[in-house]
């Protein structure tokens, strides 16, 4: 299946954080998370497991209540349900994976 970037929709989230299904089918859905400096990502958790990949930028992320920086060729897990969040240092762009996929991403308008 392939999934070209001009036929996926583009949600703003507001403050400076925008977001991009890339791909998604089966239990695997790929995000794009787009943040300009300054932009924060709140401390939240789901019942999914995720990856994320730091394409570009610079982050302050906390997992667990550990907070690290974190750049561009970094990875962070996070378990189910597991605290997680960031604040953008830098403007940059992440990839995540969930699994299962995020229902309530294709939900929202």
């Amino acid at each position: 299946m392939f999934i070209f970037k001009s036929a996926t929709r583009l949600d703003d989230l507001g403050n400076g954080v925008t977001r991009r299904i890339l791909a998604h089918g089966g239990t695997l859905m790929a995000v794009e998370v787009t943040f300009k400096q300054g932009a924060v990502g709140p401390l939240h958790h789901h019942p999914h497991e995720q990856l994320t990949y730091v394409l570009s930028g610079r982050f302050a992320s906390t997992i667990d209540g550990v907070t690290k920086e974190v750049s561009a060729g970094d990875t962070l897990y996070k378990a189910p349900n597991i605290v997680h969040g960031c604040v953008c240092l830098e403007a940059g762009v992440l990839l995540d994976t969930f699994t299962p996929q995020r229902e309530d991403f294709l939900a929202a308008p």
